[in-house]
């Protein structure tokens, strides 16, 4: 999740007055000096803000959501690259497909980095050793290049056919059970993330767990995304002082979440060193491919710490983003019962009374089509993960310096009307008119940004697609899914959790086809 995607988590409007009272008084005399012995960059426009604070202000008072401030107040009045100050935190913000394409693909080795992080994150990303989150280099080649050779590729995920079958069952089986115990109504969103959870924890450890212990982990991940949102001090950190407790409590999460994760470590090592001990233990994981990995720049192999890193971003990485996905598929689904019908007459027509299955996938073009509808209009994130450069550069005219923050605004490019009719309409014929020319990989153009783009995209993009192709194939072949209450229609008003999702959680009536 990009760092910038969590700003409107910033609590009120005190802490930022307390922090400008703080920091104004003392800091003012340096502030003004220094900008008189050093040149300004020529950065991108944006609105004026204090000394120091810069626009934490116009932020936190705005009474929006920080995605909402840039789209609606910010975009229409500085255009497609602009800059906001917040705090020390110098961010760039670009919402146009051409300077995308510009600074992702042409330019895409000098935007490849990643800004530097807060200390709390340091802690967990075990001081950037993830493939998100670490610097472009050495590091990051050699994981990049493990989890995707050794994990993501075709191959590696036909070999776990099964484990998704088996997922896929069970979710049928537990809305079944929900629908049966709450007079017809599911929860979608609850029962499709945990399908997917279960998926990635059985890829990434090779265990069987039972549902009792999948709690713990899936309860611990989520710890772990709360305890890692932004506060005041990572923008202003000369108030750091002022968060020893919040400081504290996040090393004692990182040591639960080290308690919990390396026991399961250690006994997917054990079946390893002695086949046939753990007999529900799957053939291959992620986790068999990080014991003896060899990381560029580092002399021995990654510790037990950093493995819990690197398995924690893999579990992070496709849950609550595939899970959020469903939610929004089947509440377009609802909303558009022609849709729907278009859908289930695919799916007969491809798999008849047979289960469907994700060899069936790449003959059903409408499936594909709504597919990528889906993630036009409804992309897991506002903006993708956040870039740095690794050396001055420039932008549409414009100087990008070292240390800033650029931000790309996903939401600015898919509902850009100068890419696409009618953005604001839910439409996959768009995408079967003969004129799709959407390359999800940004090579040719940028129109679908759902997984980033250039050198940092998203290594697990193959993965999410079949498994959210897969689970709406599954979930309109078993049921015909209605709106809750009857006639009444769908609130579509989104918000930000660890990804985009609906502010009401979508309830929705099921039937079982006959």
């Amino acid at each position: 999740m990009a760092f910038i995607n969590s700003l409107s988590s910033l609590s009120s409007y005190h802490q930022i007055l307390f922090a400008a009272l703080a920091l104004v008084i003392p800091s003012l005399l340096f502030f003004l000096t220094r900008n008189r012995k050093h040149g300004k960059p020529n950065l991108p426009p944006g609105p004026p803000g204090w000394p120091i604070v810069g626009n934490l202000f116009q932020v936190a008072c705005s009474g929006m959501p920080f995605f909402m401030y840039m789209r609606d107040v910010l975009i229409p009045k500085y255009g497609p690259i602009f800059t906001v100050q917040m705090g020390t935190r110098t961010t760039i913000i670009i919402s146009g497909s051409d300077l995308a394409h510009e600074a992702l693909i042409e330019k895409g080795q000098i935007f490849a980095s990643r800004p530097k992080e807060n200390p709390t994150r340091i802690v967990f990303s075990c001081n950037k050793f993830t493939v998100n989150a670490s610097l472009y280099g050495p590091v990051w080649r050699s994981l990049r290049r493990n989890m995707v050779q050794n994990m993501l590729s075709p191959t590696r995920l036909k070999g776990f056919r099964d484990v998704r079958d088996n997922a896929m069952d069970k979710l049928i089986d537990r809305l079944k059970s929900e629908a049966d115990a709450n007079n017809g109504t599911v929860r979608v969103l609850k029962s499709a993330r945990y399908a997917f959870f279960c998926v990635l924890l059985t890829m990434c450890l090779g265990l069987e767990l039972d549902e009792e212990m999948i709690e713990k982990v899936d309860d611990m991940m989520k710890t772990v995304l709360l305890t890692v949102d932004p506060r005041i001090d990572d923008f202003l950190p000369l108030l750091s002082p002022f968060f020893y407790k919040q400081r504290k409590r996040a090393l004692q999460v990182r040591n639960q979440q080290l308690e919990l994760l390396i026991p399961l470590i250690k006994r997917r090592k054990m079946a390893l060193q002695n086949p046939g001990l753990d007999k529900n233990a799957t053939s291959f994981s992620y986790l068999d491919t990080l014991f003896d990995l060899e990381v560029e720049g580092q002399k021995t192999a990654p510790s037990y710490a950093q493995i819990v890193t690197l398995c924690s971003e893999f579990l992070n990485g496709g849950t609550d983003t595939t899970g959020t996905a469903i939610e929004w598929a089947i509440a377009e689904i609802i909303d558009n019962p022609r849709i729907q019908s278009k859908l289930y007459e695919e799916i007969k027509s491809v798999a008849g009374d047979r289960k469907i299955d994700e060899t069936d996938l790449p003959n059903m073009p409408y499936l594909n089509a709504f597919s990528k509808e889906l993630l036009r209009r409804h992309p897991p994130t506002y903006y993708t993960l956040t870039h740095a450069v690794v050396e001055p550069t420039t932008l549409g005219g414009y100087d990008i310096p070292l240390n800033s923050s650029v931000e790309f605004f996903v939401a600015g490019i898919t509902n850009d009307p100068k890419l696409w009719s009618d953005p604001e309409k839910f439409d996959p014929d768009r995408f079967l008119s003969g004129n799709d020319d959407a390359d999800i990989t940004g090579v040719k153009n940028v129109k679908l940004v759902p997984f980033g783009l250039g050198r940092r995209i998203c290594p697990g993009l193959g993965m999410a697609s079949v498994h959210v192709s897969l689970m709406i194939a599954r979930m309109v072949q078993e049921f015909e899914w209605l709106a809750y209450p009857e006639n009444s229609k769908v609130d579509f008003t989104e918000t930000l959790e660890f990804t985009v999702v609906m502010k009401n959680t979508l309830v929705a009536k099921i039937k079982p086809r006959v």
